[in-house]
């Protein structure tokens, strides 16, 4: 299946644009970072989610106003139905005194609606620390062996604009997720393990698409020796065109569904990858490959290919 076969868009006359929008979205995202910070969950901050189970549904508010009447600070939201909920704390203390003291809570102020804990899950400061350093070397051990790959199938200027452009779109995702965190009570886009796992996602889908622009350019670049180098990318990426939103509209659609219907605990990482996907996108067409542009028009000589 093809459309747009015969697509000229000037994405190459357009790349500067790129960089300034790309530049100013990174920007708020990092000032958000430094200001905001991020909405960590329980994996890398510590603490306790305790999931209760009603047997009718329940006013989200009501329980929030009864457990912050005793003491009981956090995040408290539904889980997956109007009947259960989930409570997030940084409670200190005994875990089983915790869950005695919401179980009497509860108990005391909903007797027409009975409940259960049904799900109690607990992490201490020491080993959130060592999930959030395990999370940053999976993604920093991920860029590495993607520069190393894509070095050796193209050449260096290839895989540093390709690690560039993963870069970005983890910084604007991420910058998302800042500016976002913690304002929607249904997507709360908490940092957690799910989360790194959807960056990571991000970071596969995102270099899976560059390298199919990249062994276009690669192909015109030995077929059309002739051409202006201006040319033959913006050719390329046209050429690409038709794959790309394809291929990226078909996993959107997926995702989307996923964003829709998932609970809230699944929601955040949905959108982590909607997102990753229309910025992946975007940096193959306006980052990627006009860095690579660019980069060989000021240290000029020929581009040495592999493959």
């Amino acid at each position: 299946m093809r459309f747009l076969e015969k697509a000229n868009f000037d994405f190459i006359g357009s790349r500067k644009t790129g960089y300034i929008i790309s530049a100013v979205i990174i920007g708020v995202g990092l000032l958000s970072m430094v200001v905001r910070g991020f909405q960590l969950g329980i994996d890398f901050k510590g603490g306790t989610e305790i999931v209760v189970k009603f047997q009718d549904p329940i006013n989200i508010g009501e329980v929030r106003k009864t457990l912050s009447a005793e003491g009981i600070k956090g995040q408290i939201k539904e889980y997956g139905s109007a009947q259960e909920v989930i409570i997030t704390t940084d409670f200190s203390g005994e875990i089983n005194d915790l869950q005695s003291l919401i179980e009497r809570v509860l108990k005391r102020d909903f007797p027409n609606n009975p409940s259960e804990v049904i799900k109690v899950d607990a992490v201490g400061p020491s080993i959130a620390g060592d999930l959030k350093w395990s999370a940053i070397s999976a993604l920093l051990g991920a860029l590495v062996m993607i520069l190393l790959y894509v070095g050796i199938r193209f050449e260096f200027k290839f895989a540093t604009a390709g690690v560039v452009a993963i870069f970005h779109d983890v910084l604007v995702v991420a910058g998302l997720f800042s500016i976002l965190g913690g304002v929607f009570d249904v997507m709360p886009l908490e940092i957690d393990q799910s989360i790194i796992a959807a960056f990571l996602t991000i970071v596969g889908y995102s270099i899976t698409d560059t390298v199919v622009v990249y062994d276009r350019i690669r192909e015109n670049l030995k077929i059309r020796k002739s051409d202006p180098y201006e040319k033959v990318f913006n050719d390329s990426l046209n050429e690409t065109l038709s794959r790309t939103i394809i291929t990226s509209g078909t996993t959107l659609l997926t995702a989307i569904v996923l964003f829709l219907f998932a609970g809230p605990t699944i929601r955040g990482f949905a959108f982590a990858i909607v997102a990753g996907i229309l910025v992946g996108t975007y940096s193959s067409v306006f980052i990627a490959a006009p860095i690579v542009l660019d980069w060989q028009q000021k240290t000029g000589g020929k581009f040495k290919l592999r493959g």
